[in-house]
């Protein structure tokens, strides 16, 4: 195992999409026309709807240091600068019997007071549908809320090892060594897995067989960045080495956002971040930082938090540069010709 140096301190930010809480109203049961607010008040059995006038939106998130959450200044909801905390994570049943989770967040005023409350389904939430209470949780909203900024892997995905071999991920076992485009053979030191509903903007983003010479299907987190060589600077980003998320590269028919049922993710965590092989696309590690940091067993998030984790920020493309049609085939195109 290497011996990395210390990490600077830095600041993540995060942007999710939430339902303001009177958006999210009791439409049966003990707190009748209420909207949805802090643990101490829900009661199980409650059954909930979106309003007709409800709507999402975006809610940017500083998360420091010390783990503390407070609003970004590029945020569409609430108060820059207010500090936040999620205060649950509720599951709720619809009419069919499936299940969905959300969390709570809570947006405090200068004197500690509520000064709003926020919704964050981890799946699509139906207009005129009921959702009714089952249950609710005070010890998971951090770590679910953490795991929504991971990088993931979908079960079934095959990693190269450092000998070659291609094993799906959920065989992967911690120790073993994968092979990473900068530092040759990498030891896995964690493997995370989180399971959800595979529907709105957290569906999973499927690259289709052959698309970036890929030999089977790809199906990656929306946020998960990919690697790509250019031969020659197709679009206009001043450099050959290119991170490119994969949301950037949906084009609807070779990469589209698969939604439906349930996805299986999986993450992968070295002593640095380093640039696999997933299906042959060379694709990131878990970059761990403190939005994220709260998904990680304990004792390893306080080792981690010593550690330098380069994340190639410096080679991120942003979306602006990738606004034309069909930029994975533009790509494709880009690192094999010259």
């Amino acid at each position: 195992m290497t011996d990395p140096q210390p990490a600077p301190q830095t600041h993540a930010t995060q942007s999710i999409p939430v339902y303001p809480a009177t958006g999210f109203v009791v439409v049966n049961g003990a707190n009748l026309h209420d909207p949805v607010t802090i643990s101490d008040a829900l009661t199980d059995g409650d059954v909930y709807m979106l309003t007709p006038d409800a709507r999402r939106g975006r809610l940017s998130l500083i998360t420091d240091d010390d783990g503390i959450l407070s609003i970004a200044e590029s945020t569409e909801c609430g108060a820059a600068g207010a500090r936040v905390f999620a205060d649950c994570a509720m599951t709720l049943m619809s009419p069919d019997g499936a299940t969905t989770e959300a969390v709570v967040l809570v947006e405090l005023d200068a004197g500690g007071d509520i000064a709003a409350t926020y919704l964050l389904p981890l799946a699509r939430l139906a207009p005129k549908t009921e959702y009714a209470l089952v249950g609710y949780d005070t010890e998971t909203a951090r770590e679910k809320l953490a795991q929504v900024a991971c990088v993931s892997f979908a079960r079934g995905t095959h990693i190269t090892l450092s000998t070659g071999e291609q094993r799906r991920i959920e065989d992967l076992r911690i120790g073993d060594k994968v092979l990473s485009r900068d530092d040759g053979p990498q030891e896995i030191r964690w493997i995370g897995q989180s399971t959800l509903r595979a529907h709105g903007p957290f569906a999973p983003i499927l690259i289709r067989k052959g698309t970036m010479h890929n030999e089977n299907d790809l199906i990656v987190s929306p946020d998960h960045r990919l690697f790509i060589y250019q031969r020659s600077d197709r679009v206009g980003a001043g450099r050959s080495e290119l991170l490119i998320k994969a949301r950037y590269l949906v084009n609807g028919d070779t990469i589209v956002q698969s939604e439906g049922g349930f996805i299986d993710y999986f993450q992968l965590l070295f002593d640095q971040h380093q640039i696999i092989y997933a299906e042959g696309i060379a694709a990131e590690s878990l970059l761990v930082d403190n939005r994220n940091r709260a998904a990680l067993p304990e004792d390893l998030a306080h080792e981690i938090r010593k550690h330098a984790i380069s994340g190639h920020l410096d080679l991120e493309v942003q979306e602006r540069l990738l606004d034309f049609p069909d930029v994975a085939d533009v790509l494709r195109k880009a690192s094999t010709t010259g």
